[in-house]
């Protein structure tokens, strides 16, 4: 167990200096001069030389690249190009409003997704599986701006319960954030519910259609506890992947919901650089949307571990 712990935090540094790496050469690929981009197209050769040499844009390319992620270990994004205010700073604060909702977000859709799941599988081909089933496919063809639009339309305008948009800053405290949680919560649970709901019935079903639940049953085994305590841990094993690629979406920042409720989260921090070409600020949240998938997935695979015994003793699933 402590081998194949060791051996994927491994995977995971390698996979983010990786990441690292093809995000810094991309940067650098795009076309244009910071230095020039800062002081305007009228500036002098000689005052956008000094600021290259300022910059460091002047060094070789791998030189800039181990500095800047030598400041990334330590936390430190670099500068703003448009504030001049550290990147860190304000991506943490951002990074906190995403959180507030890709948590409410999870605790809803999972849940949800997993009661919903297990029902479908277990009344497979009757009426609460194709009730599930039909929601479930709505959910996947809707996109999450249409439904964030509609929440809108009949929670705000129709009945004027909750914000259709946030009006607070970034540093707003949590407690003023939390009315506008409410409808991009709903809108992201949604869709992030439809994906995770398939995979638990799929799993429900074929887990329910083994030999070990078939031998359970015979021992005269409750239906109730043969799900809990014999199907239901060996269906969530391929359902934990999903589950991490949906949070993975998530924290990364959704920038299509943030927007449409002009959320102050990492999605409109991303959007607000790629307008204003703030190239440190995109560095850093590519980088820890890397960050995130690699632990969400890191955290996949240790449940699956403690769900899965034999994972635990080296041996590998044969499913």
């Amino acid at each position: 167990m402590l081998f194949y712990v060791t051996r994927r935090l491994l995977s995971a540094v390698v996979t983010v200096l990786l990441a690292s790496i093809m995000v810094f050469a991309a940067v650098q690929l795009l076309p244009g001069d910071v230095a020039t981009q800062v002081l305007g197209q009228d500036a002098t050769p000689e005052a956008v030389a000094a600021l290259r040499e300022q910059m460091g844009l002047d060094q070789p390319a791998v030189l800039r690249f181990l500095d800047w992620i030598a400041g990334v270990v330590q936390g430190d994004f670099g500068v703003s190009l448009v504030s001049g205010e550290a990147v860190a700073a304000t991506l943490w604060l951002h990074l906190r409003n995403t959180m507030l909702i890709a948590v409410a977000t999870v605790a809803v859709a999972v849940t949800a997704s997993i009661v919903l799941g297990v029902l479908a599988g277990l009344y497979r081909d009757r009426w609460p599986d194709t009730v599930i089933s039909t929601l479930t496919l709505v959910g996947m063809s809707v996109p999450e701006f249409v439904v964030a639009t509609l929440l809108v339309l009949a929670l705000s305008i129709t009945v004027p319960v909750l914000p259709a948009v946030v009006l607070d800053e970034a540093s707003a405290p949590v407690a003023d954030l939390l009315p506008a949680i409410v409808l991009p919560t709903i809108a992201l649970s949604v869709v992030m519910t439809a994906y995770i709901v398939r995979m638990t019935r799929t799993s429900v079903i074929d887990v329910m259609a083994s030999e070990f639940v078939t031998t359970a049953r015979l021992k005269g085994i409750g239906t109730a506890r043969v799900v809990v305590r014999h199907a239901l841990p060996s269906a969530l094993l391929p359902t934990l992947n999903v589950i991490a690629m949906n949070v993975a979406w998530l924290v990364g920042g959704v920038a299509v919901v943030e927007n449409v409720f002009n959320y102050p989260g990492i999605g409109q921090l991303m959007l607000e650089a790629v307008h204003n070409r703030d190239l440190p600020v995109l560095q850093a949240i590519a980088v820890l949307s890397a960050v995130v998938y690699v632990l969400c997935n890191l955290a996949a695979d240790l449940g699956a571990m403690a769900l899965n015994p034999r994972l635990r003793t080296g041996e590998r699933s044969s499913r």
